[in-house]
């Protein structure tokens, strides 16, 4: 079996790079100190480079046209919704707002979503734009990850949020699969890769949301995997106003033997 793996969450400029700070452009959706995160991973991927054996990276990946963008939607004046508005099921029914794209699958949708009773459908700046700057891996981090490679290695990206009609935070598959999208299922095949490592690091933003729920598939959808994670708490960081959101996950994750660690302490 293989050693040591590293799985990074959505390390892209929209999170990671703080940009000009007004929501639009590079860094549209930053992350709070999430590029001090990820200067540590890529200082700790440069010093434990001939011990990492495999890097994978989600990309998070959408349309301008996305459900979580506030383009998507309108209300009864023809205005946008601002970021961070929470949508719900009553809020569509009453009119309050009314979905630009295919309103029944979007209504469905909601409901979908608030009977899984994981996360609220929240509207976020335009983030993640297929092909963009901002789409794009944070550049420090992306040298180091080149750097890793010269001595024959191979890392592998896995684009997530293609379809734009359902949200999709973890790295395994969307919070409402659709049975005609295979993009939005089950990722078996990174499963299937990292099941012949012995130990799974995890990085990535944002702790609260895309890591969070990337670690709850790993615990519903492949539970023989969580003894071999390792989550690097300082290689991320929460949504500001969502920081406890996510702590039911990571309490089922410890107790599903999960380990907690950081870039001090983890050296391979």
């Amino acid at each position: 079996m293989k050693k040591n793996a590293l799985l990074i969450i959505d390390p892209q400029n929209d999170f990671c790079n703080p940009g000009n700070g007004n929501g639009k452009g590079i860094g549209s959706l930053y992350v709070n100190s999430a590029e001090k995160d990820m200067d540590r991973l890529a200082e700790w991927i440069r010093k434990n480079k001939d011990e990492i054996d495999f890097i994978g990276v989600t990309i998070d990946s959408h349309q301008p046209n996305d459900i979580s963008h506030p383009n998507f939607w309108m209300d009864k004046n023809g205005n946008f919704p601002a970021p961070f508005t929470i949508i719900t099921s009553k809020d569509v029914e009453s009119g309050i707002w009314t979905p630009r794209f295919d309103p029944k699958r979007c209504l469905d949708y909601l409901k979908d979503l608030e009977n899984q009773g994981e996360y609220p459908h929240v509207i976020w700046p335009v983030h993640c734009v297929i092909g963009s700057e901002g789409a794009a891996i944070y550049k420090p981090l992306m040298d180091a990850m080149i750097d890793w490679t010269v001595k024959g290695k191979f890392y592998q990206t896995v684009a997530k949020g293609t379809f734009p009609f359902t949200e999709h935070f973890g790295a395994f598959r969307a919070q409402i699969p659709d049975a005609n999208r295979p993009e939005t299922q089950l990722n078996q095949a990174l499963i299937k890769t990292l099941e012949t490592y012995q130990n799974i690091y995890l990085a990535g933003e944002a702790k609260s949301h895309c890591v969070a729920n990337s670690l709850k598939q790993v615990l519903d959808e492949a539970p023989t995997l969580a003894a071999k994670f390792i989550v690097l708490e300082d290689t991320m960081s929460n949504v500001a106003g969502f920081e406890n959101l996510a702590d039911p996950i990571y309490e089922k994750a410890t107790k599903m033997g999960v380990r907690f660690s950081n870039t001090k302490d983890a050296a391979l």
